[in-house]
């Protein structure tokens, strides 16, 4: 009456052999075991069973980083010689001065706001600056390299009290580090204000070419005016930019 029960007919399938699905996970704590190859995991477990050593966290990396960083950051600056065998200048009056080279031209951005951020500084000690414009008088260029014995010059450059101190770089180290104003000290200080003949520009025009850069005689015609620059001007005779 029942069917009698005998071996069945269905195949089943073994997992247990197949590659594909050999995965035996008894909770996610294993997960990083897995992902570790074979050769990695016998060398780890080997070093683990020698020796042990805990390896530096990101964090302290970082700390240590930011600590050196820190350090050099509040370094003086190693290029600046005050004081020091370095180039100086001989002309009447520097000692008592500061000369800054600069140009007030915007052609080059990054020179045009380095000088102004110099300028800036320096001014703001309230004593006397010879502010030796490029743009305006090309003579000023020649005076440089020749002071320097380079051809191929940055701007801007100081010199206080004769002595050659350095570029922008070296006077915003020295200005944040409190060192400049050490320097600057002992240079007589001036009145605040615009000096009336040129209104702070250090030059006016040329009393003998008003401006022009020259002359008409008889005999010659056009001539150039010997008197001013290529650009018809003077420096200041009345304000605290001119030394000679």
């Amino acid at each position: 009456m029942w069917r009698s029960w005998g071996k069945s007919t269905v195949k089943i399938h073994d997992t247990s052999s197949s590659p594909s699905t050999h995965f035996a996970c008894s909770s996610f704590k294993d997960l990083p075991d897995l992902c570790l190859d074979d050769e990695e995991s016998d060398s780890s477990s080997s070093q683990f069973s020698t020796s042990k050593k805990p390896l530096p966290s990101i964090f302290h990396r970082v700390r240590l980083a930011n600590s050196l960083l820190r350090s050099w950051s509040t370094r003086p600056p190693e290029s600046v010689f005050y004081g020091q065998s370095g180039p100086s200048i001989s002309f009447p009056g520097a000692e008592k001065r500061i000369v800054l080279y600069f140009t007030s031209l915007r052609v080059v951005r990054r020179t045009f706001e380095d000088c102004k951020t110099v300028r800036s500084i320096l001014r703001g000690f309230r004593v006397s600056i010879d502010e030796r414009d490029l743009s305006m008088d090309s003579g000023f260029l020649s005076e440089l390299q020749q002071i320097l014995g380079q051809r191929k010059l940055t701007l801007p450059r100081v010199f206080i009290g004769g002595r050659y101190v350095g570029g922008a770089d070296e006077i915003r180290q020295l200005h944040e580090t409190g060192e400049l104003k050490k320097i600057v000290q002992g240079l007589p200080a001036v009145e605040p204000g615009v000096c009336d003949t040129c209104g702070g520009y250090c030059f006016i025009l040329c009393d003998e070419c008003h401006g022009s850069h020259k002359l008409y005689n008889d005999k010659t015609g056009f001539m150039c005016c010997i008197a001013c620059n290529e650009n018809g001007l003077i420096r200041c005779p009345s304000c605290s930019c001119a030394l000679l």
